[in-house]
């Protein structure tokens, strides 16, 4: 079973600094141990030597049948079981117990009478090196943890931060501006080394003007196709309006008016993407402006006011958006197509089909139709514009009985 991790886990710079804090303590901990028993092995050989050589004079004096030493005697009070024991077998040895409230360094042998002769030695001095090695230890050891931990968490902050910097330049361009640009300083100094985040920035801006371009390219040639068919599409319209009336005229003047509102559409659509777009901002009462809409749509559309509001936007650019979805739900969709203002959110559902799938998740995307519809997905990309230029969000969804349903959520009035 995976533990899930907090959310503040998943930060780059708080996993760095959770791997640079476990890296450091592990190798604080190695050095702290392998000094601590090299000194204290040290420290206690000197002590049990010290101790084995009074323990061999205590026995030359004890087996001479002169006094013996002052800490040396007997089977002595306090002597440790383990030690005596060690003795009474014939063997020599050394332990440290507490004696007297302090430690002691103990050596012990054989003596006659299957008795112990033992030496005590004061061990204080040596237990209190040892405690101020282990404080030393572990006293420089935080402060090196500490400062490694500052220093790579100043470091890790530094590279997150152009990351961070590179992926809202990311999100801008996604959004948009392809303007936006990292413009990171090592990718313009090329005596300077050149990192990770150095090389993907410069893909970055690499890439977004590569898109620029390619985009503007295609505006200016939508442009330039649509004005350059605008002066043959009079001559048309004013030559199919000199023919004799009859079937055959009917169907020349349909084609060419679908021309001309192709054309006029293209021209509309590059002047949205070319961002000239400009308001003409004035209060305006929502339910009233969508009655208008239905009735120069001469469309059977149903207008439902829930809660009438008053919206500060462009009259005629709002007419546009509302005009294009009713227009879309009639011709795409199936009847009743119903119109509902509620507050500053106005919404236009047909009972058809719905809308397709990559349209739902992706928006609607211009000359792209599906499911055999008649043509050029101009309007609904058209009325996304316009929203957007109204800074209004249109989105798009299907109801769960069917039908496809655009939701328009306009500023309210101040």
């Amino acid at each position: 079973m995976r533990l899930a991790l907090p959310r503040w886990a998943g930060a780059l710079a708080v996993k760095a600094a959770a791997f640079i804090t476990v890296m450091c303590c592990a190798l604080a901990a190695l050095l702290g141990v392998l000094v601590h028993v090299s000194v204290t092995n040290q420290t206690v050989g000197q002590a049990r030597g010290l101790a084995l050589s009074r323990l061999t004079d205590a026995t030359r004096a004890y087996e001479a049948g002169d006094r013996l030493l002052p800490g040396a005697g007997v089977d002595p009070e306090g002597l440790p079981a383990t030690l005596r024991t060690l003795a009474l077998s014939g063997e020599r040895g050394t332990m440290v117990s507490t004696h007297r409230g302090r430690p002691t360094m103990w050596a012990a042998g054989p003596a006659a009478g299957r008795r112990a002769l033992a030496v005590e030695v004061d061990y204080s001095q040596q237990s209190r090196t040892i405690a101020g090695l282990d404080q030393s230890i572990l006293w420089s050891s935080g402060l090196a943890i500490g400062a490694t931990v500052l220093v790579g968490a100043f470091a890790v902050t530094r590279v997150t931060r152009r990351l961070h910097g590179t992926a809202r330049v990311a999100r801008r361009i996604s959004a948009g501006d392809l303007d936006a640009r990292v413009n990171d300083p090592r990718t313009k100094d090329p005596t300077r080394p050149q990192d990770e985040v150095a090389v993907v920035a410069a893909a970055l801006d690499s890439m977004a003007s590569s898109l620029q371009g390619k985009l503007l390219s295609e505006q200016r040639f939508t442009a330039d196709v649509a004005h350059e068919l605008r002066t043959p599409l009079t001559g048309l319209h004013a030559a199919a309006e000199l023919l004799p009336p009859g079937r055959p005229t009917e169907l020349v003047r349909d084609r060419v008016a679908a021309l001309r509102t192709l054309t006029e559409d293209l021209l509309e659509i590059s002047r949205l993407d070319a961002g000239r777009e400009r308001l003409e901002v004035d209060t305006e009462e929502l339910g009233a402006l969508a009655g208008r809409v239905v009735r120069a749509s001469g469309t059977d559309t149903e207008v439902r006011i829930v809660r009438d509001a008053r919206v500060e936007t462009d009259r005629r650019r709002l007419e546009r958006v509302l005009g294009n979805l009713v227009a879309n739900g009639h011709k795409h969709g199936g009847a009743p197509v119903v119109l509902t203002v509620d507050g500053p959110v106005v919404t236009v559902r047909d009972h058809g089909g719905g809308y397709p799938e990559y349209l739902v998740a992706h928006g609607p995307q211009r000359f792209r139709t599906e499911g055999g519809t008649k043509g050029h997905g101009l309007g609904l990309t058209i009325a996304l514009g316009q929203a957007e230029v109204l800074g209004a969000r249109l989105t798009f969804a299907n109801a769960a009985d069917g039908g496809a349903v655009a939701t328009l959520t306009l500023p309210a009035a101040g």
